[in-house]
C-alpha cells in the first residue's frame, strides 16, 4: 500500500512543495526515498586528500556539500585539477632543470634523483594550491 502526501500546513508563501510516498511496512510507513545519482567515477590520491582534508578542517563545507550531493563531483574536479596541475609542474621543472632522455639513457639513476625530487616539489606546490585550500 503507498500513501501520498502533499503541502504541509504552515508552509512558507513560495516554498518548493515536495509530494513523498510511502509504503507501508507492518505499523510503520516509510518514506520512497533515494540518494541522487553519483558519478562513478573512483577517488584517487588527490580527490581522497582532499576528502580527508574537509572531514578533519573545514567540516561546514564538508556537510554543505555532503547534504547537497556535491561532495563527489567536487572531489572529482579537485582531483582532475591536481593532477593536471602535478603534471605541467613536472614537465615545467624538469624542463628548467635540464632533464631529458639524453640524461636518461646515459645515467639512469641521477635522472631518477632528479625526477623524484621534482615531483616532490611539484606535489607541494599541489598539495598547497588546491588540496589544502
Amino acid at each position: 500500500m503507498q500513501m501520498k502526501v502533499g503541502k504541509i500546513a504552515g508552509m512558507k508563501k513560495g516554498a518548493r512543495i515536495m509530494e513523498l510516498t510511502y509504503q507501508r511496512n507492518g505499523d510503520y510507513y516509510i518514506p520512497n526515498i533515494k540518494m541522487d545519482e553519483q558519478p562513478a567515477e573512483v577517488l584517487t590520491k588527490y580527490g581522497m586528500m582532499r576528502k580527508t582534508y574537509l572531514q578533519e578542517h573545514k567540516k561546514g563545507l564538508y556537510s554543505g556539500l555532503l547534504l547537497t550531493g556535491r561532495l563527489m563531483s567536487h572531489l572529482l574536479e579537485i582531483q582532475e585539477a591536481a593532477e593536471q596541475r602535478m603534471e605541467e609542474i613536472t614537465e615545467q621543472m624538469a624542463a628548467d632543470e635540464g632533464v631529458t632522455e639524453e640524461l636518461k639513457s646515459k645515467d639512469q639513476m641521477k635522472w631518477i634523483q632528479f625526477m623524484n625530487s621534482i615531483r616532490h616539489s611539484a606535489e607541494e606546490i599541489v598539495l598547497t594550491e588546491l588540496i589544502y585550500n
